[in-house]
């Protein structure tokens, strides 16, 4: 029982994901394309919300927020469902899949045993798709991994009910109803006003650019508030989700960047290139701000007074990024 399905790679898996299900239901649109029409770029500090004792940083929304936005936007109607019984929840992906329905899930990575020792960690936010099974074992397309994979049932299980925060719960979702056509243009302009929405005009000092500024100010504390030691941990915490959780920082933006080369050409709206270019730029400050940050966390850096000046760049990321995202809040159709 395998389903005909296309698997291509991508840098983040709730993008590959969505871009991989809507190209099997016969709409192509690229991983940035995907990541800007579902307003995937996001900024938030939350101190209130703790993983091992550190506070959380997000360069992204909630997951699953992604694939439903853009399914949306592009006219599709869309299925999702969490279990507390571990049996039906395996019995309603293999019913699904009979159908010759492909299924997206979340998952936890610490158990998925076809990702390197290295990268297993208590993340319980990936996405993958399941397309077929065969016995006891299910087809994977697992949008990080350059080619297919396998799962058994017994391991499959275990990823989608893995323990933690944000436990999946056997969260699954899958395309319900397919558009007859859809409105590309819309979808875009909707997208980027949402993103540019969220990273401006949110009220909350914990969010978008106003979060960044926020953030800065905490990081300028750290050494005196927490010590070498600890201060090294918080700063880690926020590289971490910045570059190895979803490619958050740099990733992101020339992500952002490529979405809106293409959306200039669709659009017929040039200055979108503009934007693009400066949106790379700051792409580049982010990648910055990432070096010196780990330098930081090794005790190799060679900057004086380094968390402030780390503080700094973050500052001049929220700068700039505020200029982008007012003018883009402004986009005609």
């Amino acid at each position: 029982m395998a389903i005909e399905f296309q698997h291509q790679q991508s840098a983040h898996c709730e993008n590959g994901v969505t871009s991989n299900l809507l190209n099997f239901y016969g709409i192509q649109l690229s991983e940035p394309m995907i990541f800007g029409i579902g307003s995937g770029l996001f900024f938030t500090h939350l101190p209130f919300a703790k993983v091992n004792g550190i506070p959380v940083t997000s360069f992204r929304p909630m997951p699953g927020l992604i694939f439903k936005r853009a399914s949306k936007r592009l006219g599709f109607k869309v299925q999702k469902k969490k279990y507390r019984n571990q049996k039906t929840a395996m019995s309603a992906l293999d019913a699904l899949l009979k159908k010759n329905i492909p299924v997206g899930m979340l998952v936890g990575v610490y158990h998925l045993n076809y990702f390197p020792t290295a990268y297993r960690f208590h993340f319980n936010a990936h996405n993958l798709v399941v397309y077929g099974k065969e016995h006891d074992t299910y087809l994977i397309s697992d949008p990080i991994m350059e080619t297919p994979t396998t799962l058994s049932y017994a391991e499959l299980q275990k990823v989608r009910f893995a323990k933690g925060m944000f436990a999946p719960k056997g969260h699954m979702y899958w395309a319900k109803k397919i558009p007859d056509e859809i409105d590309l243009k819309k979808a875009i302009v909707k997208g980027i006003r949402k993103t540019a929405k969220d990273m401006v005009d949110i009220p909350v000092p914990l969010v978008g650019t106003k979060g960044m500024k926020y953030l800065a100010g905490k990081i300028r504390k750290y050494p005196v508030k927490y010590g070498k030691r600890r201060a090294a941990q918080y700063l880690g915490q926020i590289v971490r989700a910045q570059e190895e959780v979803g490619t958050g920082g740099g990733g992101f933006r020339y992500m952002y960047a490529a979405f809106l080369q293409e959306s200039a050409d669709i659009l017929k709206q040039d200055w979108l290139n503009d934007m693009a270019k400066e949106m790379t730029e700051v792409g580049d400050i982010w990648r910055t701000f990432a070096v010196e940050t780990a330098r930081i966390i090794k005790d190799r850096s060679a900057l004086e007074d380094a968390y402030n000046k780390a503080a700094d760049i973050l500052v001049r990321i929220a700068e700039k990024e505020d200029v982008i995202f007012k003018r883009l809040k402004n986009i005609k159709e």
